[in-house]
């Protein structure tokens, strides 16, 4: 495995000599691996905690007749059984629409949908009680509609279909001299975070509330059960010090749970923790869209894409949740990194019987940007040529009319040629090309497949008011520093950067800052931490802050070394006069304290320039794009449909990097997670029953190490964001998610090399051995 950071230009600067810029350690690594790193679950329970468990729905769709509360009552331990009616406030765990309930009332909509709360001495009494659920509930069963496609053909949605168009669609496409009509459909993805959903309430005083919660948006949570409780929001507060992982499953989801848990403390007046165990994780939980496509496509012979008429259907389960944001991210990266003329976008939200999706890293970008590389993957075997090459050809340019999206926003600061170029040359793309073809053509049973897939994704919140954040920095008369802000750390280093761009603003070895756990008592109305902003928000409003605190202390530093304020340099633990004066910055604090200057400050950053229009899906939704590309190789065999990675190469652009360490990892994590939502990851509901199957390892299959590719190339293409990111920083977050298309396009390239030539096998993602092995079949019958 090779992991490396390369800059664009030939000759190397050194950009950042102090602590931004610099692979140091994530902060709480030692702590991770030493089990000291405190999770919701390691919080030391206080007296008299109670446990609780969820009963949950044995049925997909019916009417609650009644609820045998007496059975439930009557179990071990049993201290409290709570219902919808004992909620004083709104029974709604929702994040925009108020159209899920924290617990069912008067239907079911799903199988696993929590009916009912246990409240018991033990947690395994509470699961045991709460097990009862199918004895305890009676329920008229009612019609179900359990796929996408079902509830798109009667005109079941949870939000009204979206359209974005640009030009005359339907006139490209009867002009066009070729055209391609097809459909296509992609799974949807489990996040598996390590660290369950999980909440730990504990009553304050005078009517207050304390809740530990593994969350993406504290601030949210805070609201929802503020509203459950028909409280203000400043009698609850939100903590969480770090998750265990939330690739999305915790943005909203985690409500139900801190809902759950702050209901049943408020009313017994006693602390409650409610962890859930994996299955009902999986059960009561979303996850990632499964999306199905319909395409109309018209392209020249040199495979310019003319118009595109396509349907974008998304399963959202039983209520909206986020799916509306997701369905115009999809809509919104359906161009990826392609200039489309003409297009008429249709995204539908379906409403099934199954769990309410959600987000998930990417939030409909990968679902929306992997329909146009299926595309243009089946262009180029409808026309006989390399499938790069005719991505190039569709690529945007810098200049002109062929730089502008389909909503309406300008593609600047453009590196999808000179990235892709560098990653064709440092990956011996042609020659491998080549070489594959030499083998498949000597090989009868197993085949190599090579693909190269660019990535152009929008980085902010495409909700413009959500792009804000706010930071407190402390710096204590012994010049250690502690920072607080809006984020949550769920191990993708955003507390070391936060933590570096402090340092960086004050001069200060890393080791003097530190990073304390977000909570809602400390900076208020926080986004979630989600859309790859986090660095980006609150990186800018911990740097504004500290840089208050450099101001107020330079005209001090100014008269001590007997030079101007404009000479004054913050750096290596001291200040820096005119000359060859300086003193440390601990000196310098303390003579500031007293003098009597401020030595805390807020900080605060609104994403500038955004504008956006819903109704039309115009405007600019996006500060900046990131940018990236992956070669993957990969080794199919045509008898049994099993694949592997063989090498995978992969550049990405995360501009002037804060912690290449960090980004890298990010990359390479984000690759292996597309890789098996991709390749192995399958949601399996029950037909009739509309259980979901694959709900435990067991039965759902994550990416291992030993799924990763043996030979790794990882690298950075380090040029700086033209925007005035942090540090000319660019978000990493999700964006190279969308790196692992080139696996799935390169099982296809191997899957047609068993067919004739000009094939285009019909591949469905997740590209299971059984979905390879039916797509080999498909193309080796027509050869026959």
């Amino acid at each position: 495995m090779s992991t490396t950071a390369m800059n664009s230009s030939s000759a190397p600067t050194q950009l950042h000599p102090h602590t931004v810029g610099r692979s140091h350690a994530h902060e709480s690594a030692a702590l991770h691996v030493s089990g000291e790193a405190i999770y919701t679950d390691d919080i030391p329970e206080a007296e008299g905690t109670l446990h609780a468990a969820l009963g949950l729905s044995p049925i997909a769709h019916g009417r609650i007749v009644s609820i045998d509360l007496a059975l439930l009552r009557a179990q071990p331990g049993v201290q409290l059984v709570l219902t919808a009616e004992d909620i004083p406030g709104e029974n709604n765990c929702a994040p925009l629409l108020h159209d899920d309930p924290i617990l069912a009332a008067g239907e079911v909509r799903y199988v696993g949908q929590p009916v009912f709360a246990i409240i018991a001495s033990s947690r395994e009494l509470a699961r045991r009680a709460a097990a009862l659920a199918g004895q305890a509930l009676k329920i008229e069963p009612l019609p179900a509609v359990l796929t996408a496609l079902e509830a798109h053909a009667a005109g079941q949605y949870v939000v009204p279909p979206m359209h974005l168009n640009r030009g005359d669609a339907a006139t490209a496409l009867v002009q066009a001299p070729q055209r391609l009509q097809g459909s296509w459909s992609v799974g949807g993805q489990e996040q598996f975070y390590l660290e369950g959903q999980i909440s730990y309430a504990l009553p304050q005083e005078n009517r207050g509330l304390l809740v530990h919660c593994s969350t993406q948006h504290p601030s949210e949570m805070q609201q929802l059960l503020s509203h459950a409780l028909g409280w203000a929001s400043h009698q609850v507060q939100v903590q969480c010090r770090r998750m265990g992982g939330g690739f999305g499953g915790k943005e909203s989801q985690s409500a139900l749970f801190a809902c759950v848990a702050g209901l049943a403390a408020s009313r017994l007046r006693r602390p409650v923790k409610l962890r859930l165990d994996r299955d009902d994780d999986f059960m009561i939980t979303g996850r990632r869209h499964g999306f199905d496509y319909r395409w109309d496509v018209g392209f020249d012979e040199e495979g310019h894409i003319l118009g595109a008429e396509v349907e974008l259907i998304s399963n959202c389960g039983h209520s909206a949740d986020l799916s509306a944001p997701v369905m115009t991210r999809a809509l919104c990266h359906f161009d990826n990194a392609y200039w489309l003329p003409h297009v008429a976008l249709h995204g539908f939200c379906a409403r099934t019987n199954t769990q309410s999706n959600t987000a998930f890293r990417g939030f409909g970008g990968p679902q929306g940007a992997l329909a146009v590389e299926m595309i243009l993957d089946s262009i180029a075997r409808r026309l006989d040529l390399d499938p790069l090459l005719v991505r190039q050809r569709n690529f945007y340019r810098d200049a002109g009319e062929r730089n502008v999206t389909p909503y309406g926003q300008t593609v600047e600061d453009n590196q999808l040629q000179p990235l892709t170029d560098q990653l064709i040359e440092s990956s011996g793309y042609h020659a491998r090309r080549a070489e594959i073809q030499a083998f498949n053509a000597t090989s009868p049973v197993l085949k190599k497949g090579l693909a190269l897939t660019p990535l152009k994704f929008g980085i902010s919140f495409n909700v413009v008011h959500l792009n804000q954040a706010g930071a407190l920095v402390h710096v204590y008369t012994d010049g250690s520093v502690l920072v607080n802000h809006g984020g949550t750390e769920m191990g993708q280093g955003l507390n070391t950067k936060v933590a570096q761009v402090v340092a960086e603003e004050l001069g200060l070895s890393l080791a003097r800052v530190r990073c304390s756990a977000t909570d809602t008592q400390k900076v208020a109305n926080t986004s979630a931490t989600a859309a790859s902003t986090g660095s980006d928000l609150n990186g800018k409003a911990a740097q504004d802050a500290a840089r208050q605190i450099r101001l107020r202390l330079q005209p001090l530093a100014a008269q001590l070394l007997g030079c101007d304020e404009a000479q004054v340099r913050f750096a290596g633990d001291h200040v820096q006069g005119a000359s060859d004066s300086r003193m440390p910055f601990t000196e310098l604090v303390a003579k500031a304290y007293l003098q009597r200057i401020q030595l805390w400050s807020d900080g605060f950053y609104a994403t500038p320039g955004l504008h956006w229009d819903r109704a039309r899906l115009q405007g600019k939704p996006f500060y900046y794009f990131a940018y990236g590309a992956a070669v993957a190789e990969v080794l199919v065999d045509t008898l049994t449909g099993e694949s592997r990675v063989t090498r995978a190469d992969v550049l990405h652009d995360a501009g002037r990097s804060l912690n290449p360490a960090l980004d890298i990892g990010q990359v390479e994590g984000a690759f292996v997670q597309g890789l098996g939502w991709l390749t192995m990851e399958e949601l399996v509901w029950h037909p009739k029953t509309g259980a979901l199957s694959t709900h435990a390892p067991s039965t759902y299959k994550i990416p291992t190490a030993n799924d990763s590719p043996p030979d790794f190339r990882v690298a950075l293409y380090e040029q700086a964001n033209a925007a005035d990111s942090i540090h000319r920083s660019k978000a990493v977050g999700e964006p190279p998610l969308l790196l692992p298309f080139s696996v799935l396009l390169a099982i296809k390239d191997a899957v047609a090399a068993a067919g004739p030539v000009g094939c285009d096998p019909e591949l469905r993602a997740p590209a299971t051995a059984e979905s390879v092995l039916r797509a080999v079949s498909g193309v080796m019958s027509r050869s026959s």
